[in-house]
């Protein structure tokens, strides 16, 4: 807190217009005032002070009280002044410091003016001009220790046995889920130092870091592009598979700390936030997409008819990681998010719909070929009072989980469930989540009218079934980093591939028929490019292997004789002779229910540059 401190023969304002939107009400503070004899306190709350506001207002009295005795002035008037910090509070918290301050020098005895907050006040001061009329003051408050979150940690089999993790007896097959309790529970130390090979993979397909930006940022190559909006549009299908009606939005990623329910919602991630200053006001970038879809959601009129329901958005997400923490392609500070919001009538409803959300989450692990491992977070008031619920979840897991019991009422949610993965080094890696909300719905006026016609706060699932994209991808890079290291060829599935099929012509005479051929398979929308680079043809087979690309056609002599092609399948290290119409039906089959996304690179080899990434 800064405090500008004037001993003034006269001083005089008055409230001409509001500042801000959330300027204070003239009714609880006077518009225009004046004094003699009087010292003012220009004062400006600072950021810093929100960690402790009860000592920062301690310290500021003591401030003004000690210079106001000095002086020998009759009055203090304490004055918002925002001009002498560049770091301001909020305004709700600015406004309840100055009100404070006021508060506790009436307390003491003396006699206090507070000029309303949030407006523009014009004012003329007379100052005594006598070696203590001008001083200036800086307190900052004694940081308040975080309260320290009492978790208990328990293993639940579907079989309803409970058990503290250091009894348990881990089975064959449950190597990765010992490995997450004895992280997550037991607080064991993974061995460090070694870099994950997904790395290696997420910069082969054109992840890296963005060197011209902040830490935890990446920036995205032709490859990962296609790749980032592939996984974007297959979430949106999946969500409208869940079996609710759903709307797709889009909305800024900037809001206002001022407003009460974004920053009680935003005070669980602390310095996990990402802030930024604009025109005096504070303003956060979001972690999800829950501000803007609850601020849509809070201007529908909404019936029990419309219930259950979603709202998905891929998300621009941003959360200030820690700087060492921060991994390629997993740990980010700015990444992608296709965050799906399902509205539910009570907690009765948000169960049952969380089961499909629970079913579908499994399903899309199995079909990328994840081994997930879920951490059940819950509060200590529900696990008490529907453990039957959470045995239920567990259950349809078909394998022990482990379970995080969190004191009630410091979350939105009552339960919160983790699917990890754990990649080649053993390390777990959370990718999808689901949480039933109780809280925000309240906190953000989100209501329905129900059959009684009363309205009603629904319940609210917050759910990411794939994760969010990058981690998406991580995992799936996971999966063939494993593959590696049992000795077998990596891959990844061909829809992600950025391109699925590359066709080489052995010479300049089987241009015309490779150039056929692709435009045949792009006509089906397939991301298909033809190498007419006049390298070797073994180097050009080497490139397009080092892209993994799923199906390598090399064309020559005997193929445009019998017009057919001859396709090496990466996943099998197959080689096989087929018609056109055998490999397209093949890959039909395999691209079945996955979006098709236009490539991202140009037709032709030979018009790239050399690309730093595939180097």
């Amino acid at each position: 807190m800064r405090i500008l401190l004037i001993h003034a023969e006269k001083f005089w304002f008055k409230a001409r217009q509001k500042a801000i939107k959330s300027a204070e009400s003239l009714e609880e503070v006077p518009g225009e005032a004046s004094a003699e004899n009087v010292l003012v306190a220009f004062v400006s709350v600072e950021a810093r002070d929100e960690a402790n506001i009860d000592d920062a207002v301690v310290k500021a009295a003591d401030a003004i009280e000690d210079v106001f005795k000095r002086v020998k002035a009759e009055s203090i008037v304490v004055y918002p002044y925002a001009h002498l910090s560049s770091e301001l509070a909020a305004p709700s918290k600015a406004l309840e410091a100055l009100k404070k301050i006021a508060l506790e020098l009436e307390k003491r005895g003396y006699k206090v003016i507070r000029a309303p907050f949030g407006w523009y006040k014009a004012f003329e001061i007379k100052c005594y001009g006598h070696p203590l009329a001008e001083l200036s003051r800086e307190v900052k408050p004694v940081a308040v220790a975080k309260p320290v979150i009492e978790r208990k940690y328990y293993i639940l089999t579907p079989s309803g046995e409970l058990y503290k993790p250091e009894e348990y007896v881990f089975k064959e097959g449950e190597e990765e889920f010992k490995a997450l309790v004895e992280k997550e529970a037991l607080k064991k130390e993974l061995p460090g130092g070694e870099k994950p090979r997904v790395v290696d993979y997420c910069r082969k397909f054109g992840f890296e870091w963005e060197p011209l930006s902040d830490v935890g940022h990446m920036r995205y190559g032709p490859h990962a592009t296609v790749m980032v909006e592939s996984v974007a549009d297959y979430a949106w299908k999946v969500a409208q598979e869940v079996g609710v009606p759903v709307f797709k939005v889009m909305g800024t990623n900037t809001f206002d700390l001022n407003h009460p329910a974004v920053r009680k919602h935003a005070e669980l991630f602390g310095e996990r936030l990402y802030e930024i200053r604009v025109e005096g006001g504070r303003y956060i970038l979001r972690y999800a997409a829950c501000f803007q879809q609850f601020s849509i959601l809070s201007d529908w009129q909404l019936s029990y008819r419309n219930l259950p329901m979603g709202m998905l958005e891929i998300a621009d997400s941003y959360r200030l990681e820690q700087r060492g923490e921060t991994l390629l392609c997993f740990r980010l500070r700015k990444f992608y998010m296709p965050d799906f919001h399902i509205l539910t009538k009570d907690l009765g409803e948000a169960v049952e719909v969380s089961k499909k959300i629970q079913e579908k989450i499994l399903e899309e692990g199995r079909k990328a070929g994840f081994n997930y491992w879920a951490i059940y977070n819950v509060t200590e008031d529900f696990f008490n009072e529907h453990r039957d619920i959470v045995l239920d979840f567990v259950r349809r897991e078909g394998k022990p989980v482990l379970v995080v019991v969190n004191p009630a009422g410091i979350y939105y949610w009552v339960i919160n469930v983790e699917y990890t993965i754990l990649d080649e080094l053993m390390r777990p890696r959370e990718i999808a989540t689901f949480q039933i909300d109780i809280g925000n719905a309240e906190r953000f006026n989100i209501t329905y009218v129900d059959e009684k016609n009363e309205k009603k706060y629904p319940a609210i699932i917050h759910t990411a079934i794939l994760g969010s994209i990058e981690r998406y991808l991580y995992g799936i890079l996971a999966n063939a980093a494993k593959l590696e290291k049992q000795g077998k060829t990596p891959y990844i599935p061909t829809w992600l591939s950025p391109i699925q099929v590359r066709v080489i012509p052995m010479t300049k005479d089987h241009l015309e028929y490779a150039l056929r051929v692709a435009e045949e398979l792009r006509r089906h929308s397939i991301r298909v490019d033809v190498d007419d680079r006049w390298e070797s043809l073994g180097k050009r087979i080497r490139d397009a292997a080092r892209e993994w690309i799923p199906y390598i056609i090399v064309v020559g002599k005997r193929e445009v004789e019998t017009n057919t092609v001859n396709v090496r399948i990466r996943r099998t290290n197959d080689q096989k002779a087929m018609s056109l119409q055998e490999f397209l039906d093949h890959l039909e089959r395999e691209l079945k229910g996955y979006p098709r996304r236009p490539q991202t690179l140009p037709f032709r080899v030979s018009q790239r540059p050399p690309i730093p990434y595939l180097m």
